[in-house]
């Protein structure tokens, strides 16, 4: 695949945006930090095997706090989590090839705490013209955990392109249950279907049923299949005899109306 690849999904991966982007996350960096850093990367630019003992240092010896930048691609990023992609982007310029760099990959992913995890993730996207899918198992790993942070990381630009539909649906579905927002969740306007609209909306019946609150996000993509809701007889829930119920149907569709006014 080239840096700028539109897989058969049609979700867009452009590269070289992220990598500008991330570079330009760093800027804040002081001079030890930087200095740190370039000698890292000339490190693992040299020798791919100084990664596994460079990755984990990187949070102490660069910060861990938000970035900087305003610019898109790393929303809720950390410094850490742009140092660590640039690392990687340097692993994956002086590897072996595509199946070394997997290995690599999945070794920092298995053996690393929780943010050197979020970094493999967060980096997955500018591994993507040498990696191709092959880190799939990162991706379907952080998508069996429970912390939102790992799962929110999980679900960027390279799920949103390597994901079969059926994962993807899982994945979306995955966000929902630990209550990660489904507005940043890459590609879900390109790759959104029918049957993810039924999935969605057979589970906020049964929360309504519950007497549960159902994520208000659920409604972006909802509002584009309403034959999935009226087949799941959300609407239906409005004249339910049990009060919790109908309230919790109350406050579903309210939700949908508030979604709908934000769009307005």
């Amino acid at each position: 695949m080239s840096q700028s690849q539109t897989p058969a999904d049609g979700v867009r991966v452009d590269a070289p945006a992220l990598e500008a982007a991330v570079t330009g996350a760093l800027d804040g960096l002081d001079e030890k930090q930087a200095g740190w850093l370039a000698d890292a990367r000339a490190k693992v630019s040299a020798d791919p095997r100084a990664v596994a003992a460079l990755f984990p240092a990187v949070r102490r010896s660069c910060g861990g706090g938000p970035v900087a930048s305003t610019a898109p691609e790393v929303a809720g990023w950390t410094v850490d989590d742009a140092a660590r992609s640039l690392l990687l982007l340097d692993l994956s310029r002086s590897a072996a090839g595509a199946d070394e760099l997997a290995r690599e990959v999945q070794d920092l992913y298995t053996y690393g705490d929780a943010a050197e995890r979020r970094g493999v993730l967060r980096a997955l996207p500018l591994l993507d013209p040498v990696l191709g899918d092959r880190a799939l198992p990162v991706v379907t790993d952080a998508l069996r955990t429970n912390d939102t942070r790992i799962v929110g990381a999980a679900v960027g630009p390279y799920a949103a392109a390597h994901l079969d539909a059926d994962m993807f649906r899982q994945a979306v579905l995955k966000c929902v249950f630990v209550g990660v927002p489904l507005a940043s969740f890459s590609g879900l306007q390109e790759r959104a279907d029918a049957e993810l609209a039924r999935m969605l909306a057979d589970f906020a019946h049964e929360r309504i049923a519950a007497g549960r609150d159902v994520p208000a996000d659920i409604w972006l993509v909802l509002d584009r299949y309403p034959d999935a809701v009226d087949t799941a007889g959300l609407r239906e829930e409005l004249s339910s005899p049990v009060p919790e119920r109908r309230a919790a149907a109350e406050r579903a569709l309210a939700g949908h109306t508030a979604a709908s006014a934000q769009e307005g």
